[in-house]
């Protein structure tokens, strides 16, 4: 009798010594995370505003998580191949996707898309908003907005402009501004920014409609011209250059947003932790000051946020795209 009232009681403090133990257990394996080395995928070749912005984020991140953050460049079909491959990732917060507005895009643009943008992913923050800029190769006669019209309108169907791709926010704006203008141009799709501004540079093509990231240097060179700004305000990168909207093509407010996401199923915690560290990261006086030498925006937003903004452009570029007739099977 003794002997079996010693083992229950033995066995009842092994278990309240036990607790803490399973308890500390518990609460380091949900701070384990990251264990191994990350992938942010960019669904653009490297060099473009996607590719940049990964870049700089990734370098912050390996340092707050202490594990490293590789990118991984996975260009192709608009910017829905990368994002493809992350929806089927395993969802354990080691494969996220840079994402950028041409993917709420593509929801409209492309017909036979293998996943669902708002369903099969988990938003984490939207890095920053970029401003695009109409830019013209030094080459072809036009110094502003209205004489690039003109010379568009004597040659309709013959002048080019590129874009990353077919149903990407370039494309989308060069759609918009034919239709404002009231003239017709000729679409050359691209992988990414990367080879679009080689092409731009050699002549290739007489304009793009890119953000200011890849061009800025080569505006600031004189080796590309930019003519005006997609969004309402000027860019701080590019003060004197006029807003389309100065430039008489109204109403006109286009810019495109990059931000990351990971696969739907992510575990909640693994996502909270992510967005603090990035938002921390973001709004950093030194990721600032990177920001504005690329002329970005920084932004650092809560998960619910940059769902309701993925919500809202699904729903305002679904009719651009059906306006401007642009399909893919």
């Amino acid at each position: 009798m003794f002997k079996q009232q010693f083992r229950v009681r033995a066995m009842a403090l092994a278990c309240v010594v036990g607790l803490p133990f399973t308890l500390l257990g518990g609460t380091a394996s949900a701070q384990a995370y990251p264990a191994r080395p990350i992938s942010l995928v960019v669904p653009f070749p490297a060099g473009g505003t996607t590719d940049v912005l990964a870049r700089a984020l990734g370098q912050e991140l390996s340092k707050s998580l202490g594990q490293p953050v590789v990118v991984e460049n996975k260009p192709g079909a608009g910017s829905t191949l990368g994002a493809d491959y992350v929806a089927k990732a395993a969802p354990d917060g080691y494969t996220l996707l840079m994402g950028a507005v041409h993917h709420t895009i593509a929801t409209s643009v492309y017909k036979s898309l293998h996943y669902d943008f708002q369903k099969d992913f988990a938003p984490v923050t939207t890095v920053a908003l970029v401003p695009n800029v109409l830019v013209v190769n030094p080459k072809l006669d036009a110094t502003t907005v209205q004489g690039l019209l003109k010379l568009a309108q004597a040659t309709p169907g013959k002048l080019t402009y590129g874009s990353n791709g077919m149903g990407t926010g370039q494309h989308l704006i060069g759609a918009q501004f034919e239709q404002q203008g009231h003239v017709k141009l000729l679409h050359v799709p691209y992988k990414g920014s990367g080879p679009l501004t080689t092409d731009l540079l050699g002549g290739q093509i007489d304009m793009s409609f890119d953000t200011i990231t890849p061009v800025l240097a080569h505006i600031q060179s004189g080796k590309l011209r930019a003519l005006a700004v997609t969004t309402d305000q000027r860019s701080a990168a590019l003060p004197n250059v006029p807003t389309m909207q100065e430039a008489g093509i109204k109403p006109f407010n286009m810019g495109t947003w990059f931000g990351v996401l990971a696969p739907a199923a992510a575990p909640a915690d693994v996502v909270t932790r992510l967005n603090a560290e990035m938002v921390k990261i973001i709004h950093s006086p030194d990721f600032s000051r990177r920001m504005a030498e690329i002329g970005a925006v920084p932004i650092g937003d809560t998960p619910e946020q940059m769902r309701a903004r993925i919500g809202a452009d699904t729903a305002n570029y679904a009719k651009l795209v059906k306006d401007a007739k642009v399909a893919i099977n």
